[in-house]
């Protein structure tokens, strides 16, 4: 059974006339007439009768017909949804990003998606790097966005903008003195509060510190916060450093409750994650470009 024999059908009970139909139909009234018997033929029920030389719709097709209608409205109510989706003016956006990005990156991108395509459905889950790349994996994220590298043969990552990383310490740290500090200083001259194993922000930063010829076990880390807040809240209490965001750290400079240090790292990379076997849907490829134009990380507000 096909949409087109529905389509047949009811247009020829509603009217009970074969030509008349096919002219609605835009058909000629023998394929009007062969899709009708088609029909009847494979399920052995005879939906109409036929009168002389015309046709009646019988006790069979009568059941039939409510069916029928029924069904052909759901496949226009499908292929409007259809429409609707194509057109973004429906459809939920599952984005995974580390915390860094989500907190300080992504929100005013998203409003101004919100705001262009208000029944798009967002929704945001937040982790490190590593959680990250296995939600997108596991397809329970739809796109991700993470800081560090991910090496996930069924991922690809995409570079989209820059983020500026510093070294920062307490007010009272030795550092503040603006001294000049090389990598050694690090491991040698200050303890650390650091975020969890697994987040960009510290892997980028060992991957430095190996670099320039630095072990990052050497480090020592006093404590690990799963937070960017706790992080620098801590430093900020005590004689500590930590590697951070340079948009994150910002309202705490501003304030002079963190010092950044004189120690150059590279900027790293924000990226686009998502699976190789699977097409960026429109919303994301439209959530993307609003992020491209959203300028670099470590100048967004």
């Amino acid at each position: 059974m096909t949409f087109e024999q529905l389509a047949i059908f009811v247009a020829v009970a509603e009217r009970e006339h074969l030509t008349r139909a096919a002219e609605v139909l835009n058909l000629t009234p023998s394929a009007v007439s062969s899709a009708l018997r088609a029909l009847e033929s494979y399920y052995g029920v005879a939906l109409f009768d036929r009168v002389g030389r015309g046709i009646v719709l019988n006790e069979n097709g009568r059941m039939f017909l409510g069916e029928a209608k029924s069904v052909l409205a759901r496949a226009e109510e499908a292929r409007h949804v259809l429409g609707e989706i194509g057109g973004l003016r429906r459809g939920r956006l599952a984005i995974a990003a580390s915390q860094t990005i989500a907190c300080y990156w992504l929100p005013a991108p998203m409003v101004r998606f919100h705001e262009r395509f208000p029944g798009i459905e967002l929704e945001l889950s937040i982790g490190n790097t590593a959680t990250v790349a296995e939600a997108v994996a596991a397809g329970d994220a739809d796109i991700g966005f993470v800081e560090g590298v991910v090496d996930v043969p069924a991922l690809q990552l995409r570079k989209i903008t820059e983020d500026a990383l510093i070294v920062v310490v307490g007010a009272d740290h030795p550092w503040t003195d603006g001294r000049a500090l090389e990598a050694e200083d690090m491991v040698e001259g200050s303890r650390w509060i650091l975020r969890e194993r697994g987040s960009g922000t510290r892997s980028a930063f060992e991957v430095d510190l190996r670099a320039r010829g630095v072990d990052p076990a050497r480090l020592d880390v006093s404590l690990e916060f799963p937070s960017n807040e706790a992080v620098l809240s801590a430093v900020r209490a005590g004689g500590f450093a930590t590697v951070v965001s340079a948009s994150v750290a910002e309202p705490f400079l501003g304030r002079g409750d963190l010092v950044a240090v004189h120690y150059e790292l590279p900027t790293r990379a924000y990226s686009l994650l998502h699976h190789r076997e699977r097409r960026l849907s429109r919303s994301a490829m439209e959530l993307v470009d609003l992020l491209r134009g959203a300028g670099s990380a470590d100048g967004a507000q």
